[in-house]
């Protein structure tokens, strides 16, 4: 994790992104709605105050109210390539989560903790140095 701002945008580079600032964490979400979202074993999230976000180009919601929190996640995505872009937890919208994989320099970004990880697959190994929770943090 990097203190500069981090930039980023989706495959078909209609939609792009900008934190202004250093991120608050950056956290790898085991549980089965972001893997579904991700398409991968874990999504790898840069998490940020939702008014360090810039985010430009056409963005299209999906409202996820199937989710093992029972709060809802807004899922934002790029209304022409589908590349995920960003994702709001609605019962704390001034936090928003930022898909790493998306960033410019994506290697900046190793996860600084594991959430949802009683619902990881059995194959992925959460290092022993980085906090875990069972479920979301606290």
């Amino acid at each position: 994790m990097t203190g500069d701002d981090a930039t980023g945008r989706c495959n078909c580079g209609a939609v792009s992104w900008r934190i202004n600032g250093a991120p608050l964490a950056v956290a790898a979400c085991h549980c089965t709605n972001c893997r579904a979202q991700s398409g991968a074993a874990f999504s790898v999230n840069i998490v940020a105050k939702a008014r360090d976000v810039a985010i430009e180009g056409p963005i299209k919601t999906f409202e996820d109210k199937m989710t093992s929190s029972g709060q809802p996640v807004l899922r934002q995505f790029c209304g022409e390539c589908g590349s995920p872009i960003q994702s709001v937890i609605t019962a704390n919208p001034a936090i928003v989560a930022i898909k790493a994989g998306t960033a410019d320099q994506a290697g900046n970004f190793a996860p600084t903790l594991h959430v949802w990880t009683q619902s990881k697959l059995p194959w992925v190994e959460v290092p022993a140095n980085v906090p875990s929770f069972a479920r979301d943090v606290g």
